[in-house]
């Protein structure tokens, strides 16, 4: 097994020196005048103290919280919560470092081609999106490695306790990374835009407003490095659940199996480093269609690869993967299939939902002709319809793969999803960098043909960026289903192998009639139902707290821009320069002030759900209620992000419709600045904490509630 292992990090490493190479090439490029480095200058030296700062204060959380775990469960476990930690954290680092450096040079490369500004948009991207899913895959297989080295054997619960903490460190950072440069990101947007463009009638983007800055460095904190930690702790703990269900279901021959997800990883890697090459704007010069080409390309390429990975990796080739197991080789190649059927259909569903040219956009702007109301209303519409089909193909996807495989072919099929992550991630950092390239575009007063091109791909980049959010968020609910398959296994698991010692030994011999039942998910059990409602409001309350975030940071910045606009007339003549590092500051306060008590609310819930009903009923009650707890969350966290994300993007688009020039259904032309449009940027301002922040967020939150339900296993386990 230390051969395959070998070759799976190998995989990761190329993926880091393809990171590497790519920095190297855009760095090298061409960064416009000294106008354009000044804005990008602002722009880099916001997103890095942002991120010190907000880094800083998780460093203190992450600290205290890995003192805790080493105590409750050894050293090893909390180097392996370090691990996760500090690789989510460096991930979603250098990907804001390189995305800083690459907005203003696509800016550039803009004033040349369309081609050149997506080439470098989407290198950049490509860049972040292989550091993701080399370093992911890098942090578990060598952890992983060591772990054996060290003497341990592969389904030991000492290397399932390290590797579940090193999840649950990546979903740490994640969560405090999406929630925090959410916030920053869309306090400014939202604030900036009610004064700038609502209040003042000026441009988005405009030099004169001094939220300006603030909103650019925002997309790179929330979307590329927010998003590069969400999909490196999906990708981690997605690889680790797959494991530990191996090293359940398929205990005495769980080693090859246990690798699997990582060779899978390994193949997709390097199928998504070719996939990046096919990005290439053809004559039709269809963005989108560039962008799809290299997704196509990667996820063609990678059939072949799960099939020789299976074929190699699992015990028996295609045939049974297991003594007395009717599950087979082929029937798990089968299940990666349809993981990633399920990618790419969740891909095309969110950006139907998204896209300016398809129906629920052009709803929207139609709406918007009416006025602020019936806006309002339909992008909520459209956000409740974005719903129902992500959620039948993800239905579909359960069935299919549990037909075949149980519960470990769905885990196969999640693995497989998670594996383009690279690809993934390069589509969606494409997204702040082409909207940062409009901006210095327009700060920097160049040429109206350059701002149509970086607008061109900014439409583009919206779209992405709402796709990749969908996919995010449907491999996440996947996931944690899986997840919860784990807990379930666990608590038999450890109940088979008490032996007549601690927690759950006395559970089977301490003569309660409740031993019998301990695992028992019926609905005729009230804990249960208490459990499924309380789960069920988590994601309701975080997405409410998150949302009241934004609108608090949102307001300090209105006080702000108005503050100055008043005390510094010459702004909106442009002989006084706004103050941009004054909002950058203030919100910077804000987003790390505001993050904390939403971020602890999935950590504490298990915890606290677990011991209050262990007080009130006993232990067994206790456990039924955290995994239905489990379920609750997964379930209306799905659809709560998924309704945000679509909804968000359908607002913002539609937004984007009519300042392209939208011709309703009576055929009257509405265009920026028109009526029509004012009421589309309301919706807009509506939909950018649904998109960015709060729906995002959800899903690390449902992921990290399922692992530390994982990890109180183990701590009580060890009672």
């Amino acid at each position: 097994m230390n051969m395959e292992l070998g070759l799976v990090i190998i995989a990761g490493l190329l993926a880091v020196l393809y990171g590497v190479w790519q920095s190297r090439s855009i760095l090298a490029a061409d960064a416009g005048n000294d106008r354009m480095k000044e804005i990008a200058s602002a722009i880099q030296e916001g997103a890095n103290a942002y991120l010190r700062r907000q880094y800083m204060t998780i460093g203190i959380v992450g600290v205290v919280v890995a003192i805790v775990v080493g105590i409750l469960l050894g050293p090893l476990v909390a180097l392996g919560f370090v691990i996760g930690a500090v690789l989510s954290g460096i991930a979603g680092f250098i990907g804001m470092l390189i995305s800083v450096r690459a907005n203003v040079r696509t800016t550039q490369a803009a004033t040349q081609s369309l081609a050149g500004g997506l080439s470098m948009a989407f290198r950049s991207g490509a860049v972040t999106g292989m550091l993701v899913a080399g370093l992911a895959l890098l942090g578990v297989a060598v952890y992983f490695y060591v772990l054996l080295a060290m003497g341990y054997d592969a389904g030991s619960r000492t290397v399932i306790d390290a590797l579940v903490a090193l999840g649950f460190g990546a979903s740490l950072i994640s969560i405090f990374a999406r929630l925090g440069g959410g916030i920053f990101t869309k306090g400014a947007d939202v604030g900036g835009d009610m004064v700038g463009k609502v209040e003042a009638g000026i441009p988005e983007d405009d030099p004169r407003n001094p939220a300006t800055i603030a909103d650019n460095v925002g997309d790179n904190v929330g979307d590329c490095a927010g998003m590069a930690a969400d999909l490196f702790e999906t990708y981690a703990v997605t690889v680790v659940a797959t494991m530990v269900l191996a090293s359940i279901f398929f205990a005495g021959e769980a080693g090859p199996l246990m690798l699997l997800p990582l060779a899978i990883g390994g193949v997709c890697i390097v199928t998504s480093i070719i996939g990046t090459f096919f990005v290439r704007l053809g004559k039709s010069n269809n963005i989108m269609g560039a962008l799809y080409k290299g997704f196509i390309a990667s996820a063609v390429l990678s059939v072949p690869a799960v099939y020789a990975a299976v074929m190699y990796v699992a015990p028996n080739g295609m045939g049974a993967i297991a003594t007395g197991s009717d599950i087979t080789g082929m029937d798990l190649f089968i299940c990666g299939l349809i993981g990633l059927i399920v990618t790419g259909l969740i891909i095309w569903i969110t950006e139907y939902y998204t896209g300016v040219s398809a129906r629920p956009v052009k709803s929207v702007a139609q709406a918007s002709v009416s006025g602020h109301g019936t806006n309002v209303i339909q992008g909520l519409a459209v956000s409740l319809e974005a719903t129902a089909l992500p959620a039948l193909v993800i239905i579909g996807g359960i069935i299919a793969t549990y037909m075949l495989a149980g519960l470990f072919g769905i885990a196969i099929a999640v693995t497989t999803m998670l594996a383009l992550a690279g690809m993934v991630v390069a589509l969606d950092a494409f997204g702040p960098v082409t909207d940062n390239a409009g901006g210095i575009a327009e700060m920097a007063e160049l040429p109206s043909e350059v701002r149509n091109t970086t607008d061109a791909l900014d439409a583009v980049g919206n779209t992405t960026k709402a796709v990749t959010k969908g996919y995010a968020i449907g491999s996440a609910g996947l996931g944690a289903l899986v997840l919860f398959a784990a807990y379930t296994a666990d608590i038999q698991h450890f109940i088979e192998t008490a032996n007549g010692e601690g927690f759950f030994a006395g559970l089977i011999y301490g003569g309660t009639e409740v031993a019998a039942n301990v695992v028992n998910f019926s609905l005729s059990n009230p804990y249960v139902v208490v459990g499924l409602l309380f789960g069920g409001l988590l994601p309701f309350l975080f997405g409410g707290m998150s949302m009241m975030a934004v609108g608090r940071a949102a307001q300090s910045v209105v006080v702000e821009v108005r503050r100055q606009f008043k005390e510094k007339p010459g702004i909106m003549q442009g002989t006084e320069r706004p103050d941009y590092g004054r909002a950058v500051d203030l919100l910077t306060k804000a987003a790390i002030r505001e993050m904390i008590v939403p971020s602890m609310l999935p950590v504490l819930s298990p915890i606290v759900l677990f011991f209050v009903i262990q007080l009130i009923a006993g232990p067994g009650p206790a456990l039924s209620a955290v995994g239905a707890m489990l379920l609750g969350v997964i379930v209306t966290g799905l659809f709560v992000a998924i309704s945000m994300t679509s909804g968000g993007g359908a607002w913002d688009n539609a937004k984007k419709a009519i300042e392209d020039g939208f011709t309703d259904s009576d055929g009257v032309l509405h265009e920026k600045g028109s009526e029509a449009h004012k009421a589309a940027v309301t919706g807009d301002t509506v939909g950018d904490p649904y998109k960015d922040t709060a729906g995002p967020a959800v899903n690390p939150m449902i992921k990290i509630t399922n692992i530390v339900a994982l990890l109180l296993l183990a701590v009580i386990a060890h009672m």
